[in-house]
């Protein structure tokens, strides 16, 4: 029932059309009634809330209003509104600071603004007047130059003009014998510019080349081809150059013969002139090929003359060609030291024919003396010796008849016993070696006599001449003096007194002296071709050509961003180390004396003791080395004082604020795979005062990594590769090093700012010597008989490590092209001991110590990776490189010193780690 009343109602009650009416009534009357009590909620509820409210405030018993209206800080009191209060409170006064702020940055602005205004006034004016002062300079520059031109005529290089090929030149002298220079030497070919052009015939195009010895031939030909003289256009050539012996067994040339082939040179140009005959004799008894040869106007440069070929001047005496084609056996020959030796004096020889009778067989030689021959000594020599070996009161050798049969020799002379290598063991036990010159005064030298001269000068034993008349090799050149005795022989009689008179200190000068132009002038065949070029060239006064540098092979490298300055490498202390201004990099000024100095310095040396002129190639530099620099090898140009414009360290102090006072060195630092570590360390050299270049010597066949930055320190960084790995090329005279002062420094050197100052300063007043910071020593080890390498710290030193110390770059040539390969071949193969070869070379040119500075003793960074020197076989190889390089040597050259060069100049600020160390008294 009620489902169906519910449908009835929904379809309009009981009819359709009552129903419809009935629901829509129902609806509106709902909606009214909704209308009206939205109505009454809506209006009259907030109304009835508000009187009820207000009712309730005004009835408070306090008095107070809770909801109405309050004034002033009333609301404040309300404890959750208090810090909404203080925010509030705040604010405002940072509003108004702010506002402050803001007024004065605005006058500030102003003002600047002003400011602005004037600087570009102030630019505009200096803009001015710099463009005057431009206008000004300029104007100057050109009136300078005007002067110039006005009071200096323009000077050029002479034009070369060359003679006709067939023209003789000079007319000859009347008299052959008379030739010298000025008559018999044609200069217009050999102009001061010229270069010295030398030109040699080939030997094999000529008769006699074939009978030449074969070893001789081979050995000039492989020397001549290395000379930098030597030129294949012989129409410009100053000098011509022939071999014509020695000749091979049994050969016999006629002297007719022979000068005929001479004749018939392309050009001979009739006389000969500017030629040079060399004659080279392999052994003792060689005959004077050219005598009875006429020679014309050329130069004979032989081992045996007699008085009647020789002309002084002009003719060479030569030594003999003992070593052929093998160089000389350092490890063989003696040490010099201990001075004294077995024997005081030693002579083995024996005289085959007397002088009366050598005369008379001679008949050549009778018709060009003039009255009664010259008493023969011989007799009296045999018997004075004789004497003093039989009075025991020193241990000598006079042998006087050979035990075996005697060598062959020229008549009067005496003739040597036994093999070289007999006679060489004698002469090693022998303090002095007697040389008796022959009897005929007529033999100028022979070939004997210059033998007996060699063997003495290898092994050390000093040679004591009898006979002051004899020519010894080069003797208008070397100053045989420091080298040897030349006593007549009516003095026969006073030489053991005068052998007894020498020091210890002057035999070892002598001996020294001696070893030094045996190696340098008569070892081998390439010293005694090239001495014999010097000896001309010097005669004639021209320069030696520049001796090479090694050429860089630069690396390409990319530059970073600019480095930084390592406040700790920098501190300078109250001083200024550096330039005033800021100074580009430029190049030391080269010699410029080259054409002037044989006229101004000829034998001219620190010691007022007269060493060798100047007689091979030249550095470019040619610092000044003391007179010692005569104990070298060959290969080199030695400078007498005058040198370099910084000087020996004396023109540099005698010179107000030295004669060079902007100098500049250039770091050579030596690398090999540690990148990181080269980088820090070249950071480190940004800012450094007097820095000229950088020159990275890139060890490693591996090259920089490509991504790798290098730092930007303000100079040029050259990265050079090397052709192998070797610690020699620390010392390469590379091409790209423009400077005189080279500062050799590890990679892994950590040197402050100041100490490099320091010790630079230091090197320019001693710029002939090793100037540097970790010093070393070496010592005598007793039981083992046999010298040490100590790097413990010590009072004493010899020596100062080349990884971080100054030197000359001329001491590059030498170590790199005239110090003994031995020597460079054990740094190679011990991949050690650079830095003690250097030492040995110095301190034996210039017979003086290094000099330390600071009271650093090691000057590696802390923290880098390990270096060569941690190995455990380091030291002992630095032992065994110390006795190699002794024997090399013949004698230690290192030398002791207690001097250490400090920085305590007035006022000079001490860190503060230091003070410690110092009591002032």
């Amino acid at each position: 029932e009620l489902m169906t009343g519910y449908t009835m109602l929904r379809n309009g009650g009981v009819g359709n059309g009552g129903q419809t009416c009935m629901l829509r009534w129902s609806n509106r009357i709902r909606l009214t009634w909704l209308s009206f009590t939205l109505f009454i909620i809506l209006v009259f509820f907030p109304l009835i809330a508000h009187y009820y409210l207000t009712t309730l405030d005004e009835a408070d018993e306090t008095g107070k209003r809770i909801f109405g209206p309050r004034a002033g800080n009333e609301l404040c009191e309300v404890k959750h509104v208090l810090d909404l209060c203080r925010i509030r409170e705040s604010v405002s006064e940072e509003l108004l600071q702010l506002e402050a702020k803001r007024q004065e940055l605005n006058s500030e602005i102003a003002k600047l603004n002003l400011k602005i205004e004037a600087c570009k006034k102030s630019i505009e004016n200096a803009k001015q007047d710099l463009l005057q002062l431009k206008n000004v300079i300029s104007q100057t520059e050109h009136s300078y130059k005007e002067l110039m031109a006005q009071n200096q005529p323009k000077l050029s290089l002479p034009i070369r003009l060359l003679p006709e090929k067939d023209d003789a030149g000079l007319p000859p002298p009347k008299v052959i014998r008379d030739c010298r220079l000025h008559n018999c030497f044609d200069y217009s070919r050999c102009p001061l510019t010229s270069g010295f052009p030398v030109y040699v015939y080939d030997s094999d195009q000529f008769v006699f080349g074939n009978c030449l010895d074969p070893l001789v031939k081979q050995a000039f030909q492989a020397t001549a081809r290395a000379s930098v003289y030597i030129t294949e256009n012989a129409d410009i050539a100053c000098l011509y150059v022939i071999l014509v012996g020695e000749m091979q067994e049994p050969v016999v040339l006629r002297p007719a013969e022979l000068e005929k082939q001479l004749y018939s040179l392309p050009h001979w140009r009739t006389d000969g002139h500017n030629h040079v005959i060399i004659n080279l004799s392999r052994k003792s008894e060689t005959q004077n090929l050219l005598y009875n040869v006429s020679t014309g106007r050329a130069m004979v440069a032989q081992s045996t003359f007699y008085a009647a070929q020789y002309r002084p001047g002009f003719d060479l005496v030569v030594s003999p060609l003992v070593h052929a084609m093998s160089e000389p056996n350092f490890m063989e020959i003696p040490p010099q030291v201990p001075v004294k030796r077995k024997y005081l004096f030693t002579f083995q020889g024996e005289k085959i024919e007397s002088l009366r009778s050598s005369l008379q067989e001679a008949h050549s030689f009778e018709e060009e003396m003039e009255g009664d021959p010259p008493a023969d000594y011989d007799d009296r020599i045999i018997a004075t010796l004789k004497a003093v070996q039989d009075s025991k009161l020193d241990q000598v050798l006079v042998e006087f008849t050979c035990k075996n049969q005697p060598k062959p020799s020229l008549p009067t002379e005496w003739a040597l016993c036994g093999e070289r290598e007999d006679r060489l063991e004698l002469l090693k036990l022998s303090t002095f070696a007697l040389i008796i010159t022959p009897g005929d005064p007529h033999l100028v030298i022979s070939s004997g006599c210059a033998t007996r001269l060699f063997e003495a000068l290898e092994v050390g034993a000093v040679p004591v001449v009898l006979g002051e008349q004899i020519q010894l090799p080069y003797q208008d050149m070397l100053q045989w003096n420091e080298a040897a005795l030349v006593v007549p022989k009516p003095r026969v009689t006073e030489v053991h007194f005068l052998l007894r008179s020498l020091s210890d200190s002057d035999l070892l000068a002598m001996r020294r002296q001696g070893r030094f132009l045996w190696e340098t002038y008569f070892s081998t065949a390439d010293s005694i071709f090239n001495t014999v070029l010097a000896m001309i060239r010097t005669r004639i006064q021209i320069p030696a050509a520049p001796i090479r540098e090694e050429a860089a092979a630069e690396i390409p490298h990319r530059s970073g961003k600019a480095a930084g300055t390592d406040p700790n490498m920098a501190d300078n202390g109250d001083l200024d180390l550096g330039p005033v201004e800021t100074e580009p990099p430029y190049a030391s000024p080269k010699y410029l004396r080259n054409f002037t100095l044989t006229v101004t310095d000829f034998y001219r040396s620190w010691n007022s003791a007269p060493g060798p002129f100047h007689l091979f190639p030249h550095t470019p530099f040619d610092p000044v080395l003391p007179s010692e620099a005569k104990f070298l090898g060959s290969g080199t140009g030695f400078r007498p004082i005058g040198g370099g414009a910084g000087g020996s360290g004396k023109e540099f102090q005698a010179a107000l604020g030295g004669n060079v006072p902007r100098e500049q060195f250039t770091v050579v630092m030596l690398t090999y795979e540690r990148e990181e570590v080269l980088m820090n360390s070249l950071e480190r050299l940004n800012g450094l005062p007097y820095l000229n270049k950088v020159v990275v010597v890139w060890n490693s066949p591996k090259l920089p990594s490509e991504d790798l930055l290098w730092p930007d320190i303000g100079v040029p960084i050259m990265v050079v590769r090397t052709e192998k790995n070797s610690l020699n090329n620390r010392f390469l005279p590379w091409n790209e090093i423009e400077t005189e002062a080279i500062l050799s420094i590890d990679d892994d050197a950590h040197l402050r700012h100041d100490e490099i100052m320091f010790g630079f300063r230091v090197w320019r007043e001693a710029r002939d010597r090793i100037v540097g910071f970790p010093g070393r020593y070496h010592a005598w080890d007793i039981p083992h008989q046999s010298w040490l390498y100590n790097s413990n710290y010590s009072c004493e030193l010899s020596m100062v490590l080349t990884g971080a110390a100054f030197f000359h770059k001329y001491y590059a040539y030498l170590y790199s092209y005239v110090m003994p390969q031995a020597i460079r071949d054990m740094v190679d193969e011990y991949i050690n001991c650079e830095d003690i070869a250097m030492n040995f070379l110095v301190s034996h040119i210039t017979r003086k110590p290094p000099i330390k500075v600071t009271s650093r003793w090691t000057f590696r960074c802390p923290g880098c990776p390990q270096a060569l020197s941690h190995d455990d076989s380091h030291f002992h190889e630095r032992h065994k490189c110390i006795n190699f390089f002794v024997k090399v040597y013949g004698y230690m050259p290192l030398l002791y010193t207690q001097f250490r060069v400090d920085s305590v100049l007035f006022k000079t600020r001490l860190p503060h780690d230091k003070t410690k160390c110092f009591k002032f008294i």
